[in-house]
This record gives structure tokens, sequence and C-alpha cells, in this order.
């Protein structure tokens, strides 16, 4: 006879938030591949040569270069390994040639610590290069590592190349197969809108929208970066673009579908259909006359969505593109000496920037400072573990400390089952075979999961260098709960964050946006290409303000509750966004068009809910006063508006 949980014993939502793995695509075998062999053939080579801690060092930077290999296209895997490597080089020769010196080491790593946090705020690749500039300082100043001071970070370096290497391999094959693949799934994705039915969650419209927006970024990302690096037109990133491009039209319907979906007029399985078969045809590369079963169009919604696939169809498999014609919605990225300025700029002058990287230069220098007075064996650990909690793309700190804690434990079980059992030697190539692919593997699963798979593999790696077996064990957990403790007080409670500020701010700026794209999605004289870029950009803002809230809602109370209360607003805000795009489109195919009035009076209503947000961290109360014609193309989304000012006023 099954018994509940007594109300005390059940687990509050952060935590189960936290502990819930994340949904993650399918294996990706070439990586898991990869990892197997970059990080078991230096110890492979270093026993052959009898240098066993050369080959362990050298496994060491194929780790972060595993870690590093995160991007599809091979130009991007260049940028995401290589430039990464050079800081950890430059990291690890400043920590080495500090080690040992008391009080100069603590004050070198604390600056080092500095720059890593101020240069880990500008994108995603100096990210990584901050991560590594930082964890090789702090491993170089306390480890005694073998060899001349030049040695080491040329064998790290070259271990994190070889991971590169590997990458590059099919590249002569398989050029331009990662961006047609990038195109082709954002396709998909759109053919998965069009099916979705909202079912009794009513969500199921806004996760798939969700998931377009995330695709179709990575495809522009993708795209227009190479882009960048063509002084010329390239022949082949225009088509893609155009193709990119020609998605839109089918998207800006998805809406009105939706709405017609719900007044009883499900759409034809033959569309989605018909998109999945043109993604088929753009991965592949076929251009030729492709064949589109579409049944016979019956109102304004089915004549937009014949005119956006037959567009579709007709662009996506020309073999010809007129460069001329083709616009940059996203916009094309600045030559790159232009960009690294800009960063360097923002660098200097952001307060974020300088916030964030005093915060982790005092966790540092506040853990270095600990174990220079505190006999802490194998004291790195400590900073390589606040290194990781207080990475700020990477999630809440809290939620960090509390996955870190626990993927460390579950790793140091697998760790004491290699030490104990498998004797050091030839052994250790075929168990890094084994752990190694578990990083790749595992890392889109979360922070924990990735933990559970780094630490046995930085364990075993390090008893090849330091020859202390299961000895290791307990001075590593100690070392990570010293970590995450630090992290916690210094890093996380002493730096309360306005929830106004870090997610207010922003939701309150994307509902200005949005007010803005209505503003522009009525007026006569607005070019399509200039609503096209707003209504792109206002959905990657969304996409951020919800990857936020979704990080705020991990954390526990107040913050985690506050996010909770806050969340269908994000929520609703997207559904105005829809809603405007799907009037646009009944108004481009047929539809009369709304009175200016009722225009500026939903943008009115929108801005009074964007300064209500900014100015209050808790919920409050507003004016909800939309009315109009009841058979304007405004009517739903004047129903979402006041939607979403009611979820604004507390109950």
């Amino acid at each position: 006879m099954s018994r509940e949980f007594p109300i005390g014993l059940t687990p509050p939502d952060w935590l189960v938030r936290n502990l819930r793995p994340q949904q993650t695509a399918p294996l990706n075998w070439a990586a898991l591949a990869r990892a197997a062999l970059a990080m078991s053939l230096p110890l492979a080579v270093g026993l052959a040569a009898g240098l066993p801690a050369y080959g362990a060092l050298a496994s060491m930077g194929a780790l972060s270069g595993v870690i590093g290999d995160t991007a599809d296209a091979y130009r991007m895997r260049i940028l995401n390994i290589a430039v990464p490597q050079l800081f950890g080089a430059v990291g690890v020769t400043a920590g080495s040639l500090v080690y040992g010196q008391g009080w100069r080491t603590v004050a070198v790593i604390t600056c080092i610590a500095l720059v890593s946090g101020m240069i880990s705020t500008i994108g995603a690749v100096s990210s990584v290069s901050g991560l590594l500039l930082l964890l090789n300082a702090v491993i170089g100043a306390g480890l005694p590592l073998p060899g001349t001071w030049w040695l080491t970070p040329v064998l790290m370096t070259g271990g994190g190349l070889l991971v590169l290497l590997l990458a590059l391999l099919a590249w002569p094959l398989r050029s331009g197969v990662p961006e047609r693949a990038a195109v082709a799934a954002a396709y998909r994705t759109v053919a998965d809108l069009l099916s979705a039915n909202d079912g009794e969650d009513g969500e199921a419209y806004d996760r798939a929208r969700h998931t377009v927006t995330q695709s179709l970024n990575q495809a522009y990302d993708l795209i227009l970066a190479r882009r960048a690096r063509h002084r010329g037109r390239s022949s082949e990133l225009t088509r893609l673009l155009a193709q990119l491009n020609a998605i839109t039209p089918v998207v800006e319907v998805a809406p009105a579908v939706r709405v017609a979906r719900r007044a009883g007029k499900p759409l034809p399985p033959e569309i989605p259909a018909a998109v999945l078969h043109i993604a088929d045809a753009v991965e592949t590369g076929y251009t030729g006359p492709i064949g589109l079963a579409l049944p016979e169009p019956r109102n304004e919604t089915g004549r937009a969505v014949d005119h956006a696939l037959r567009h579709l169809a007709e662009v996506a498999t020309s073999p010809d593109v007129d460069p001329r014609g083709i616009d940059d919605r996203l916009g094309r990225p600045a030559a790159l000496g232009i960009r690294t300025a800009r960063a360097a700029r923002t660098v200097v002058l952001s307060a974020n920037s300088w916030r964030y990287g005093i915060r982790l230069a005092l966790c540092i220098g506040i853990a270095q400072a600990l174990v220079s007075l505190v006999p802490v064996p194998r004291s790195y650990w400590v900073a390589l573990t606040i290194t990781f909690v207080l990475k700020p793309d990477f999630g809440s700190v809290f939620s960090r400390a509390l996955l870190r804690a626990l993927g460390t434990v579950v790793g140091l079980v697998v760790a004491a089952t290699v030490l104990a059992v498998v004797p050091r030697g030839w052994w250790d190539v075929p168990v890094m075979v084994v752990l190694a692919p578990l990083v790749p593997a595992l890392t889109p699963r979360g922070y924990g999961f990735q933990t559970a798979a780094v630490t046995p593999v930085i364990l075993l790696l390090s008893d090849i260098l330091n020859h202390q077996g299961t000895g290791l064990l307990l001075p590593r957990l100690l070392d990570s709960l010293m970590g995450c403790a630090i992290a916690l007080v210094a890093g996380y409670l002493l730096w309360p964050e306005s929830w106004r500020t870090r997610v207010g701010d922003r939701l309150a700026d994307a509902v200005a946006d949005t007010a803005a794209y209505v503003e522009l999605a009525f007026r006569a004289e607005a070019e399509p290409a200039a609503r096209a870029r707003l209504r792109r950009r206002l959905y990657r803002d969304l996409s951020v303000v919800r990857t936020e809230f979704q990080r705020a809602l991990t954390e526990p109370p107040p913050t985690g509750r506050r996010a909770a209360a806050w969340w269908p607003l994000v929520v609703a805000v997207e559904r105005i966004v829809d809603a405007t795009t799907a009037a646009r489109v009944r108004v481009r195919h047929g539809a009369a068009p709304p009175d200016p009035a009722e225009v500026d009076q939903v943008t009115r209503q929108l801005r009074e809910l964007a300064e209500g947000v900014r100015r209050s961290e808790i919920l409050v109360a507003v004016r909800t006063d939309l009315t109009g014609p009841p058979d304007s193309v405004l009517e739903p989304l004047r129903q979402e508006v006041a939607a979403a000012r009611a979820i604004a006023s507390p109950h």
C-alpha cells in the first residue's frame, strides 16, 4: 500500500529544478570518439616514452579542448578551441612562475582572477578563454610541474590542439555541411511549430516557438559569423542566408495558424510535411524542381501559408541567388578588428565587467589566502572550484555551488573505484578511453552531470602526477566544499543583486520593444526588412529573458519565488508578439487594417506596462481599459495585452 510523503519531506521546487537533467539532443558520437582518442593518446605516448607525467599534462590540455568542442561549424571550432588554449598557456606559465612564493602567489592569482572575470563577460569564446586563463594559472601555482617553465604550456596547449586537429580532419570532405544542417534544423523546428497543438497544458506552442527562436539564433550566428570573415560575397553563404530569410514568412504565419486552430480550423498535415520535405532538400544541397502537394487555400491564413511555402520552396532550391537582394536580418557582424576593439572598450568601461571581475578576484583572493595560512593538501582545488562555480554565463551561483558539491561526491565515488582497483601504468589508457567520452556525453545534461564526469578524469591525471592514490579523495571533497562555501558567501550572499536590475529591467525593455514592434507592424510606410529585423531581435531578447528567469527559478526564496510569480508575464509578452505578427499577416493577405487610434491605444498600454515593470520588484496593480471593434484584426492582440496587464496585477 503506497504512502505519500509528509509535506515537510517534500523537496522544494527550486531544488527539484536544480536536480532535473536538462533536455538534450542525441549523443554526438564523433565528439565522444574525439574525446576518447585525444585524452588517451597522450597518456599512451607518455608511457611509451617513459614520461607518464608529460602525457598527463597533455591529457589535461586535451580535457579543456574537449570541454570547448561545442561548435558544429569547422571555422567556429578553430575559435572555440584554439583561442582559449592560448589564454590557458599564458595562465599556466604565469602560475608556475610564482609557485610556492607565498603572498606573491596570492597577489598574482588574484590579479589574474580579476582579468579573467572581466574578459569572461564579453562572449562565449572569451568566457572559455577567461576560464582557462584562471584555471591553468591556479594549476600552475598549486602543482609542482615537471620540466622547465615552458614545457608545461607547450604540452597542455598541444593536448588541446590535438582535439582541434581531430575535429578538423573531416573538414575537406564536409565543408559547408554543418551550416546546411543548421538551416535544415531551423526548418524542422518551424514544421514542429506549425504542427504544435496546445493540448491540456496550453504551453506546447510556446515551447515549440521558443525552440524555433533558439534554432534560428544558432543558424544566423553560425552563418553571419562565418560570412563576416569573407571580404567578398561567398555564393554558398549568400544562398544559406537567403534560405534562412525565406523561412521568416512561414514563422510569421504560425501565430495566425494557431488562432485558426483554436477557431476549429486546423492546418492540413500536408503543410508541415512540405516544410520537412524542403528541409531535406536544404540539408542535401539539392537544387532543382521540388513538388509541393499543397491544399487549396480557403481563407486569409490559408493564403498566407500557401504564399509563404511556395516562396520558401523557390528560394531553398534555387541554385543562384542575387546577393544584392539579400538582407542580413540580424545585421552583418563587423570586421574582427572592430569587434575586438569594441570588446576591449566594453571590458574597460562596463560596470558589469568590473563588478564580476572584482567578485571573482575577491573569492579567489580569499581562497588563496586561506590555503596559504591553513595547511590544506593540494589546495589548488579550492580555487578551481570557485572558478567553475562563479562563471557568469553558466547559471545561478547558488545552484552551481549545490550541483558542484553533489557532482563532486558522485565523481569521487567513481574515482575511488578507479584508483583502488586499477593499477597505475598502461591500464590508465583503457580507463581513460572509457572515462573521457563521459565528459561530452554528460555536459549537455547539466553542470552537476559535467562535474561528475570531469572529477574522476582530473583525479586520475593528478594521481599520475603526484602518486597519492586514494589519498587524493578526501582532500578533494573537503577542498570542493570549501570552494563552494567561499563562492556562496563571498560571491553570492555578499552581492545581493536587485531583482529589478537583474531581470526586471530586461523584461521592461522587452515590453517597450514590443510596443515599438506593434507600432512598426501597422505603419504603412515601414520597410518589411525593418519589421523582420525588429521581430527577430525581439524574439532573441525574449529568449535571453526567458533563460535568465529559468536560472532564477533554481534559486531558493525569495528569488525563486519571485521569478515564479513573474514567469507568466514573460510568456504573455511572447504571445503579444505572436498576436501582433498574426494580425500583420492577416492585413497583408486581405484583412482590413486597424485604425491608427487602435494601434496607439495598444502601444500606450504596453509602454505603461513596461514602466510599471521597470519601477517594481513585486507585482503591482495596473489599469486595463482596452476597447475596440470586436471584428478588428487587433482584437486577439488586445486580449493578449489585457491578459499581460492582468498578470502584472496582484491577485
